[in-house]
């Protein structure tokens, strides 16, 4: 929708400070996160899959304030643990899809993250899970629910790129460690996107939130590191659906001011993404010119506040 407004107005928001859009504010929306642990197969992978799965459960809990209720982790465990809700089998995620949808409203974020290894081919690929494996597809139709809400979808398991195309839908971003399903040797992307998940140095624009693609980017550019410092040719190719809906959708509180001038400032630019983030759920009840001019005046109010900001001291 963005890509239609006036040039002017794209570039005044970037000139303004928002990361190509309007990065969507907590205070307008919760957070809903669901993590899955396929199948291991070795102790080094079941160690590595439960850290990142840890890292990344951390970083809801106490960096986007992700309420118990709407915190969900799936192990391949049979037993519970400490980090586990339950096993990991087919069932059980199509039964914690359910009961997400049962919490979510119109303007949320659901995140959900695959670790594990992948196999398949287009809309047959899938994480090996604790017995009957789920599809790209069985999982495209479980998300078929949340229409209403941004979506955010992690496969970070080896042999993941298939289920781009499989998942890409509007209002939903789609993470792959890998840009192909060929792409299966052992990846090391899912350490560094789940530990960017919880990183001051992966907020690029030091606005107190971690957009969608600033974690990809960030991820995305350790991965090289890591096979460059280790001299070896690059075996996985990280891909994200849609930029531009990355770079709006954040995790985490915009940090507070001390100065009462900036903090003013700071709580009215809030004030408008939440108009933005209201404006996004009445889209479907709006002529599409009615929704284009009122987006586009508050973009423009947003680079106006943020240049404000930028004028009285402020580095947001």
């Amino acid at each position: 929708m963005s890509r239609r407004l006036p040039r002017w107005v794209r570039a005044l928001a970037l000139h303004g400070g928002l990361a190509l859009a309007v990065a969507l504010p907590l205070s307008a929306q919760r957070t809903h996160v669901l993590l899955v642990i396929g199948l291991s197969g070795e102790p080094q992978f079941k160690r590595a899959f439960e850290a990142s799965a840890q890292s990344a459960r951390d970083a809801a809990k106490n960096r986007w304030g992700v309420s118990d209720s709407s915190l969900i982790v799936l192990t391949e465990d049979s037993v519970r643990t400490a980090l586990s809700s339950g096993r990991s089998t087919r069932e059980n995620i199509a039964q914690a899809f359910l009961r997400l949808s049962s919490r979510v409203q119109p303007g949320d974020v659901l995140f959900v993250m695959l670790m594990g290894h992948g196999s398949g081919e287009g809309a047959q690929s899938k994480v090996n899970l604790p017995g009957p494996d789920a599809t790209a597809a069985e999982y495209a139709s479980w998300l078929a629910g949340f229409g209403k809400q941004q979506v955010v979808f992690v496969n970070a398991a080896t042999g993941s790129g298939d289920f781009v195309p499989v998942l890409t839908a509007p209002n939903r971003v789609v993470v792959t460690a890998t840009k192909t399903s060929n792409e299966r040797n052992e990846s090391v992307f899912l350490q560094y996107f789940a530990g960017a998940l919880g990183m001051d140095a992966a907020d690029a624009d030091k606005d107190g939130r971690l957009s969608v693609f600033e974690v990809f980017r960030f991820a995305r550019t350790e991965v090289g590191k890591a096979y460059t410092s280790s001299n070896r040719m690059q075996t996985e190719h990280a891909l994200v659906s849609d930029s531009l809906l990355a770079s709006r959708v954040a995790f985490g509180k915009t940090a507070a001011s001390a100065d009462p001038r900036i903090a003013a400032l700071l709580a009215e630019r809030q004030a408008l993404e939440s108009e933005v983030a209201s404006l996004r759920t009445k889209k479907a009840s709006m002529t599409a010119a009615a929704y284009e001019a009122e987006l586009e005046r508050l973009l423009l109010a947003l680079a106006e506040k943020t240049q404000a900001i930028r004028a009285a001291g402020g580095s947001k």
